[in-house]
């Protein structure tokens, strides 16, 4: 899952890339140069596992974050900047909310919805350009062609380009599947997904949730792939630099149970619509992430292809009964082991055994 971090200038966004994937804010080259970072998903359901089985390896899901220089005209005008921004799962937009007299705002004031609205209307811009661009190439071959998907392609592209010059993202609108297959080569960059992560001052800190639900329900209330979290850039930087123990203390404190890594990662999992499913034994326990709804037969393929084209049956347990009784023969011996098909829809934290030709 790759995830881009972007934002306005003086926002906060490279100092919550490096406390989300510890990559130092200097290591960027040249002011249009992006910085890519790896981060483990934390999953206590691992750990406890871990515990049962004793496995000389736990392999945690990854996400990667790419930290990308300000948005502005500039930057979606590189042709390299825009390439790297493309191929992204879903943007953490982060959106400044606090006051500082020693760090000021680029536009003079705080106002988060405004600078959502401003990086909104560059995506929408760059998505029309590259809309126009390809109504003139399929208008040419319509000329010299009879072709109905031609035709197809051309009136999608100018529903499409309508809708962008009404300010509208492509988020927002509904594509039948046909649709979708057809447009998914431009990788439109206001058809993403986005996090909105509002970057809270300290003295907020402590009604970090009740911030989210403000934003939630008031401006962004009803936008269709938009999801909404909070985090406080101060406190995650001293978070960082504690010991596991004293971490959950300090987060105590301000009234919070999870880390910003761990409400970003959630957050951005429910919005692209992602879970995962576990595999344990002696030699490994491992998280495999899925779309949610994926039948076993689709899951058995996340681990190798070859388990899709030759699955039999998956031998199933929730991870929970898994580590009350100790282990396999323990779930057995209570009946909990279950043997599925291939149409099987996986839950989040089922722990899967596969079987196969």
């Amino acid at each position: 899952m790759k995830t881009a971090i972007v934002g306005l200038p003086m926002v906060g966004k490279t100092s919550l890339f490096t406390i989300l994937t510890g990559v130092n804010q200097s290591a960027r080259v040249g002011s249009m140069e992006t910085r890519v970072g790896m981060t483990k998903v934390p999953d206590a359901r691992l750990d406890a596992l871990a515990k049962i089985f004793d496995p000389p390896k736990i392999t945690y899901a990854t996400v990667e974050y790419l930290d990308f220089p300000a948005i502005s005209k500039e930057a979606l005008r590189d042709p390299s900047y825009l390439a790297s921004l493309r191929v992204v799962d879903a943007l953490a937009h982060v959106l400044r909310t606090f006051d500082s007299d020693t760090v000021p705002h680029e536009k003079g004031s705080v106002d988060a919805v405004r600078d959502f609205q401003d990086v909104e209307i560059e995506l929408i811009l760059s998505d029309l350009v590259v809309v126009e661009k390809r109504i003139e190439r399929v208008d040419k071959d319509r000329k010299k062609i009879k072709s109905p998907d031609l035709d197809k392609e051309f009136a999608l592209l100018e529903r499409i380009k309508t809708e962008l010059e009404a300010d509208r993202p492509l988020r927002e609108l509904e594509f039948s599947d046909e649709d979708e297959k057809r447009i998914r080569g431009f990788q439109f960059l206001s058809l993403k997904p986005v996090l909105c992560v509002l970057n809270i001052g300290e003295k907020d800190a402590p009604r970090l949730h009740e911030v989210e639900e403000e934003y939630r329900k008031g401006p962004f209330a009803g936008r269709k792939n938009i999801a909404v979290t909070a985090v406080c850039g101060q406190v995650e930087a001293e978070l960082a630099e504690l010991k596991p123990e004293e971490a959950k203390e300090y987060l105590a404190s301000y009234g919070l149970k999870e880390s910003a890594l761990a409400r970003i990662i959630t957050a951005t999992y429910s919005l692209l619509g992602l879970m995962s499913f576990l595999t344990a034994g002696e030699t490994e326990v491992r998280a495999w992430t899925i779309p949610m709804n994926s039948t076993a037969q689709k899951a058995a393929g996340a681990i190798h292809s070859d388990f899709e084209k030759k699955f039999i049956r998956a031998e199933v347990v929730n991870w929970q009964a898994l580590v009350d009784h100790n282990g396999y023969p323990g779930v057995r011996d209570k009946g909990l082991l279950r043997l599925e098909g291939k149409e099987y829809i996986v839950k989040d934290g089922d722990v899967l055994v596969i079987r196969h030709s």
